[in-house]
């Protein structure tokens, strides 16, 4: 968004007007919206709260979604008190959506982040290292900084949704590098751990991102033709998923029902 002395950014702003006029959208920042400290994201979105976008959290319907930044995690230069901070105001979040009486009205915890804890790609992002930054944190700090998965999964976020890699990929209910599906049959019915679904494939012209040979155990679907993912919220106890593929002209490439009947921490015993 800032190159060309943010013409780009401006020209982007006016192809999606005719669309971000009238559909309510959520964003989220990435290493695409680093330069001069996310101030491109900063002043051209207005999201809740006062983190001028960078985390923040809403509710619809039955459920309660986090947008947050994975990228305090990697451009400490601004000031690694981000990630920190980022941290804590996750974990008061994520204590306030778990009370008994808000996540009876809201049952889904759903959070959205741009570089995923895991991804079966054939480059050197993070997301192909066990060292994660993102899933266990930074020891290379001043004071060691806190890791995400561990905070998800004890909060009970059921569904995960990733970016960065420019595909899209649909992983087993995953914790620690261990499947929990719900059952051989029905992975994604009661599963034991947050389900991650990666989808980058929107298209740019660094053009897609490839994958290693063999898939990683915790993969369950992969594929990087370029399209979008659709998600549907139907009640509190079921979420329907579906990538559509753009290279084959909105075909339906990969579909799941995640089917919860209970939710919070105690959905993982």
């Amino acid at each position: 968004m800032e190159e060309d002395n943010a013409r780009i950014g401006d020209e982007f702003m006016r192809q999606i007007e005719s669309i971000a006029a009238y559909v309510p959208y959520m964003t989220c920042p990435g290493n695409h919206e680093q330069a001069y400290n996310f101030s491109n994201y900063k002043n051209r979105f207005s999201m809740p709260g006062d983190t001028e976008g960078l985390w923040y959290s809403w509710n619809i319907g039955p459920a309660h979604i986090i947008s947050f930044s994975t990228e305090v995690y990697f451009y400490v230069d601004y000031g690694v008190d981000l990630i920190f901070k980022q941290y804590e105001w996750l974990k008061k979040d994520l204590e306030e959506a778990n009370r008994p009486q808000n996540r009876k009205i809201r049952p889904w915890i759903i959070t959205m982040g741009h570089r995923p804890m895991y991804c079966s790609n054939n480059d050197e992002d993070d997301c192909t290292k066990f060292e994660s930054f993102v899933r266990l944190g930074r020891n290379d700090t001043k004071a060691p900084a806190p890791g995400l998965e561990k905070l998800f999964y004890v909060y009970g976020v059921d569904l995960e949704i990733w970016a960065h890699e420019h595909s899209y990929e649909r992983l087993w209910p995953v914790y620690e590098f261990k499947v929990f599906n719900g059952s051989e049959k029905y992975p994604y019915i009661n599963p034991k751990a947050p389900v991650h679904i990666i989808t980058g494939s929107a298209g740019c012209r660094e053009k897609h991102d490839g994958f290693i040979p063999e898939p990683r155990n915790w993969s369950a679907y992969r594929n990087n033709d370029y399209g979008y993912t659709r998600m549907q919220i139907v009640n509190g106890t079921h979420i329907y998923m579906e990538q559509v593929s753009d290279d084959q002209s909105g075909r339906v490439i990969d579909s799941i029902w995640l089917v919860k009947d209970y939710h919070d921490a105690s959905a993982w015993l």
